[in-house]
């Protein structure tokens, strides 16, 4: 019973020290998102920490314009990176889980 508790609790660390690797290393993974006509370019690492922004000349002559494509622009990129790191992170921990029952459907 024992024995069985231990190899849990080490697979449960190991697991968690994959976890924080996976966390370091989508901070370098780097993700470009742009506007339709390519005014605004963004660049976001997987853990949605903006890099750079780009804007097209063009656009400063029109605040409103400029406004609505960053918020487009940003959420997208930030919705592309959210579903890249969710994705990874499930997977380290899936795993990492114990075969349960059930377990398969709650981690997707």
């Amino acid at each position: 019973m024992f024995g069985d508790m231990m190899g849990m609790l080490g697979k449960l660390k190991e697991t968690q020290e994959k976890v924080k690797a996976t966390k370091e290393r989508m901070n370098t993974v780097i993700l470009e998102e742009q506007s339709p006509d390519s005014l605004l370019r963004v660049r976001i690492t997987a853990n949605r920490t903006i890099k750079s922004i780009t804007i097209d000349d063009s656009l400063l002559e029109d605040k409103d314009q400029l406004e609505d494509y960053l918020i487009l622009t940003l959420n997208k990129a930030i919705e592309k990176a959210t579903t890249i790191n969710e994705t990874e992170l499930a997977a380290v921990a899936k795993e990492g889980m114990p075969n349960i029952l059930g377990m398969d459907s709650f981690l997707k």
